[in-house]
């Protein structure tokens, strides 16, 4: 049941990371008419069409992840613990933080996208920023996963 579990959180995970790197790379490097090439394509995504598969994808994460972080709290942080391995942990401790901010950072994410298109500036760095937590929580997770394991 953990292993399943873990592999929906990661499926919804890779989901999220997909759509918010679109819709971050066409928001700070977008596409210019004429482009036809692999990377102009992948940069010319309509952005506002990805903000609420973003924000669902971002919560449904989110629960997922909390319920498989009972699983991180009973069976995988004790050894990490005893076994000193307290970088892991504390990469572990950033990425719940860093989550935590993404979460909350959501209200304002759907604003600029949907009610302040102008505001251009503001919206790419949200996006951005949402995109490096996302990153960083993916491969955070990935590492954590690699040392202990899961099963």
């Amino acid at each position: 049941m953990n292993i399943a579990l873990l592999i929906t959180h990661g499926l919804f995970a890779v989901a999220l990371l997909g759509a918010l790197t679109h819709q971050a790379l066409g928001t700070v490097w977008p596409r210019k008419p004429g482009q036809r090439d692999f990377v102009a394509r992948f940069r010319g995504v309509n952005g506002v069409g990805y903000t609420d598969a973003v924000i669902v994808l971002y919560i449904a994460t989110f629960i997922m992840g909390g319920i498989v972080y009972t699983i991180y709290r009973i069976e995988v942080r004790p050894p990490l613990e005893a076994l000193q391995d307290l970088p892991t942990v504390g990469l572990f401790e950033l990425k719940e933080h860093f989550l935590a901010f993404g979460l909350a950072m959501l209200p304002a994410y759907w604003f600029f996208w949907h009610r302040r298109p102008e505001q251009r500036l503001t919206r790419t760095m949200i996006t951005v920023l949402l995109a490096l937590i996302v990153w960083w929580s993916f491969l955070v997770g990935h590492i954590v996963n690699n040392v202990r394991g899961f099963a």
